[in-house]
């Protein structure tokens, strides 16, 4: 892999904040104890996302957090705050839900790929923010559950995003009883790629994070949107698509490139077209 690339951290503002350094930005929930996913965290995450999805000096995302907690999910404080309105908090849900959804939504469909680097506990929301990313790298120190069903609540959208990681027995597992898991067994469950301990944390995500800027931006872009695309589908339909994505990428100026560099044994000049 490449060699790691320090980051240089920019002075917090609200309650995400960000640094870029050499292709990798780095978006970071600092509104600890609970990096809670309130409607104004999701906002500042969002247009931060948004804002890297055209930037060319973006080339990956790296995900993180400040505090012992990565995202506890959502805000019930916030939320438990608008049973006093006069439809006791319907407008506010529905608006809480449709924000987090989008959020997701828009991780999975970002032309950059995305990179959860977790140390600490991420619950509920949080474990579907996690689970929304491409990749997830988590110190020994990490833990994951969906305890809703604690508190009389089915955690019905990390539902979605994690059913789409691991298995429905060790999704339904979590979602029936609530309980944690360790970082070790979120592994093994296909949650997260690989745990290291929380001294190497930053090395070994820098190392993932270089290495695929090291890629063609556009390949990386075409290679990520297909991969969703076709693990939606039927095996014919999804054969079908992927050989149509993988005819309009060896026309790609990119893949002319890589292939002539190879054959010529030389480095590629990516130029992302």
């Amino acid at each position: 892999m490449a060699e790691i690339v320090a980051i240089k951290r920019s002075t917090p503002e609200g309650p995400v904040w960000s640094s870029l350094e050499k292709g990798v930005l780095r978006i970071v929930l600092a509104n600890p104890p609970a990096n809670a996913l309130s409607i104004e965290t999701m906002a500042a995450l969002q247009a931060q996302l948004d804002g890297a999805r055209d930037d060319k000096a973006v080339r990956v995302i790296l995900l993180a957090a400040q505090g012992k907690v990565f995202c506890a999910g959502h805000d019930l404080k916030e939320m438990t705050a608008h049973r006093s309105d006069a439809d006791r908090g319907r407008a506010f849900f529905e608006l809480t839900m449709s924000r987090c959804s989008a959020l997701m939504q828009s991780i999975v469909r970002h032309p950059k790929p995305v990179i959860a680097e977790v140390d600490g506990l991420a619950t509920a929301a949080g474990l579907q923010l996690v689970a929304s990313c491409d990749l997830a790298i988590a110190t020994d120190q990490a833990a994951f559950c969906t305890p809703g069903i604690n508190i009389g609540l089915f955690c019905s959208t990390p539902m979605v995003a994690l059913s789409r990681n691991v298995s429905r027995k060790q999704a339904m597992e979590m979602l029936l009883t609530g309980e944690t898991i360790d970082a070790t067994t979120a592994r093994d469950f296909g949650l997260v790629n690989r745990v290291v301990p929380r001294e190497y944390l930053n090395h070994i995500v820098g190392k993932y994070a270089q290495t695929i800027v090291s890629k063609s931006s556009s390949t990386l872009k075409i290679g990520k949107e297909a991969f969703y695309a076709q693990a939606e589908m039927g095996l014919v339909e999804a054969y079908d698509h992927a050989a149509r994505v993988m005819v309009e990428n060896m026309l790609a100026s990119d893949a002319e490139e890589g292939i002539g560099a190879f054959l010529d044994k030389r480095q590629p000049e990516w130029k992302g077209e």
